[in-house]
């Protein structure tokens, strides 16, 4: 199986954090890609007309794409947990897999003001917007903090790469000091030895 990859697209990391956390990750072959939303890939446009990562290629060659399709895939590949199966324990993953992508949807918005788009067209109340979207994500989350509990399942896996990303890229944007209770899951969850891993070419 081979994934196109960049070491610092949460989207990749997810997909690779769920494979680690089935026993597949030693059978997953990283492919470089120089995917960005201004100059984009046309090698991997050929195989995701999105020219976008994560592009996924499983063994008898189909291509997946996005990371909920390919964690999906890997989950039922390795007979996994990590989509409950059934009832309210699967929409409530799906639902939190959807917040912590939201949160990364918008992280990535905000991002790409920063350093895609020329100083002088930059617009700060869009920024923050944006990061106002992660805000008040982690504020549901602390004011439910039972959304996070339970075995580690595709919806935390994603909220946890949501964290890292903001650690990672908005370093000034301080989500733990009004945020205790996630700040411990969190501190808690990057224990865990998917979520500590780092991935290179």
């Amino acid at each position: 199986m081979q994934i196109y990859f960049s070491p610092t697209s949460p989207y990749v990391r997810k997909c690779l954090v769920a494979a680690h956390e089935l026993g597949l990750d030693g059978r997953v072959r990283l492919l470089p890609s120089n995917a960005n939303p201004v100059t984009r890939d046309r090698d991997l446009i050929a195989k995701n007309p999105l020219g976008k990562v994560p592009t996924f290629i499983t063994d008898d060659g189909l291509v997946l794409y996005d990371s909920r399709v390919i964690c999906e895939y890997l989950d039922d590949l390795a007979k996994g947990s990590l989509f409950p199966a059934a009832g309210n324990e699967r929409w409530r993953a799906l639902t939190l897999q959807s917040l912590g992508d939201g949160i990364l949807d918008a992280a990535l918005l905000a991002r790409y003001e920063d350093v895609a788009r020329p100083e002088n067209l930059r617009w700060a109340d869009w920024r923050a917007g944006q990061l106002d979207k992660a805000t008040t994500s982690i504020d549901h989350l602390e004011d439910d903090p039972a959304l996070l509990g339970g075995p580690l399942n595709i919806g935390t896996i994603a909220v946890a790469c949501a964290l890292w990303y903001l650690d990672l890229r908005f370093t000034d944007f301080d989500w733990r000091a009004v945020h205790p209770k996630v700040a411990a899951w969190y501190e808690e969850a990057r224990k865990r030895p998917s979520l500590g891993a780092t991935w290179s070419l």
